[in-house]
């Protein structure tokens, strides 16, 4: 990891599960490396209680460690969608205050 810690993808309810993907962190050290300014992870690695709590998908990528919900200040989501697609996420959605990005198996999903 080259600009995040493995504590910024640990679940939030304390459970200790962090096992993040190395896939998914080189996609975000790549992004964090484009933009050349910190970047927030709201969301990483997620046990089925929390990912339940937040209404998380059933089968989320968070749930694999596979996925992250991230923030740039001053940056729009879609931007960040955009460059993390070119980067190598197969997964993303936008949202209005952060972008998702996971490095799921099998087919491209964007939304």
């Amino acid at each position: 990891m080259k600009y995040f810690t493995q504590k910024e993808f640990a679940c939030k309810c304390g459970c200790g599960f962090d096992s993040i993907d190395h896939e998914l962190v080189q996609v975000l050290d790549a992004i964090r490396e484009h933009f050349d300014i910190p970047c927030r992870v709201n969301s990483g690695c997620r046990c089925e209680a929390h990912n339940t709590a937040v209404g998380g998908a059933p089968r989320s990528q968070h749930l694999l460690g596979k996925a992250a919900d991230i923030v740039f200040q001053d940056i729009p989501p879609a931007v960040v969608a955009e460059v993390a697609i070119r980067l190598g996420a197969t997964g993303t959605k936008v949202y209005k205050t952060f972008t998702h990005v996971d490095v799921r198996d099998g087919n491209e999903w964007h939304a």
